[in-house]
């Protein structure tokens, strides 16, 4: 552990906040561009597995400094002699451990992308870690941050929708061949660590499940139906869940759909109003589309028909920049203030945990109890 330890909220409330990103691929633009639209915050170094790749990042973007490893950037130091305060985790799914915790045996606060982990035990460790070490850790789940999400949460608490009893998450997407040949690592157990419910799916479950509580039950199929050739994972999904509350929901998700239908996620409450937050194309800012309440039924179209539907990953990536934006914020607020980030490490492991227990419950043919 490095002897300087954490910060202190007090060293980090009024000085310039100075950042590395671990990882320079498709996802490195949206921290960048989100920690440079802040003040008081400087992105100093990237580091890369492929140190020639980290080079050509930090050239292209201005970045003083690239390294060919975590351990690299972390034992940097400026001429004040002060290192990194925090780190943005853009690598592959099964190296998030890895970064996360030898960043927290730093002191240095560590802001990952989705998924957590890819399995339950390395998450419970990465908490632990940064526990541990008392720095600050968030999971990115920017469209929590959408105001459609926000409304319905809002909704939630103050009563209108009534305890939530009925959900649905819907995520219905396209995908070419070439999402999945573009890399080694995309579509495998071991370095994906599952398909759409790992990749695309698991944010619209962390809504589900941000909106409706806990999940107790989980009964769930998994099937590959299209791009077999491709990948080893499923690219097609189906599950029930239980709450705690006696609520329950239904999940659908693929990449086998053509063309894309995006994503929807709707929730009943016990009032009898119904919300619906739609999002498609995909990477487009969620709004509702159904609104019901009382005698009157809101609604917007879904799917409107000049839009289109199949939309490239870089385009879903930079329509995000914004969401990303938003979350970035919120968790560089908490750096400085000692707060607590929207999204910890604990709430970002509930949608893995359900998502596990879909692949569990596939594979043993039996329902999943937590």
């Amino acid at each position: 552990m490095s002897t300087a330890g954490p910060e202190t909220q007090n060293s980090t409330r009024d000085r310039t906040l100075r950042v590395g990103i671990a990882g320079g691929g498709a996802v490195f633009r949206n921290h960048l561009e989100a920690y440079r639209a802040l003040q008081d915050v400087e992105v100093v170094a990237v580091c890369d597995i492929d140190a020639e790749r980290a080079g050509a990042v930090a050239a292209a973007h201005g970045i003083e400094h690239a390294f060919g490893s975590v351990t690299d950037l972390l034992a940097w130091r400026g001429a004040d002699g002060r290192g990194i305060d925090l780190i943005s985790v853009c690598t592959p799914h099964p190296t998030h451990e890895a970064v996360v915790t030898e960043a927290a045996a730093a002191g240095v606060h560590v802001l990952c992308e989705k998924p957590i982990a890819i399995d339950l035990e390395a998450a419970e460790r990465m908490v632990a870690a940064c526990r541990e070490a008392s720095v600050t850790f968030g999971v990115l789940f920017q469209r929590r941050f959408w105001p459609a999400a926000q409304r319905i949460r809002a909704a939630i608490d103050d009563g209108t929708l009534g305890t939530p009893i009925l959900g649905h998450c819907s995520v219905l997407l396209h995908r070419e061949p070439e999402y999945y040949s573009a890399t080694d690592w995309r579509g495998t157990w071991a370095s994906d660590g599952g398909g759409v419910l790992m990749t695309q799916g698991i944010h619209y479950i962390d809504l589900l499940q941000w909106f409706m509580g806990e999940v107790v039950e989980v009964n769930g199929h998994r099937a590959t139906f299209v791009h077999g050739d491709h990948i080893e994972v499923e690219d097609s999904a189906v599950a029930t869940l239980r709450f705690a509350s006696g609520a329950i929901a239904t999940v659908q998700a693929s990449t086998a759909v053509t063309p894309s239908l995006g994503v929807q996620v709707r929730v009943t409450g016990s009032t009898g109003a119904t919300a619906q937050v739609t999002e498609f194309p995909e990477g487009t800012d969620g709004r509702v589309d159904i609104w019901a309440a009382g005698d009157s039924v809101g609604a917007q179209e879904t799917w409107p028909s000049s839009l289109n539907p199949n939309v490239d990953l870089a385009a879903i990536n930079g329509a995000l920049i914004p969401w990303h934006r938003a979350q970035v914020a919120d968790f560089v607020d908490a750096v400085r203030t000692g707060g607590t980030p929207a999204v910890t490490g604990e709430e970002a492991t509930k949608s893995l945990r359900i998502l596990l227990a879909v692949y569990e419950s596939s594979s043993t043919g039996k329902p999943v109890v937590f």
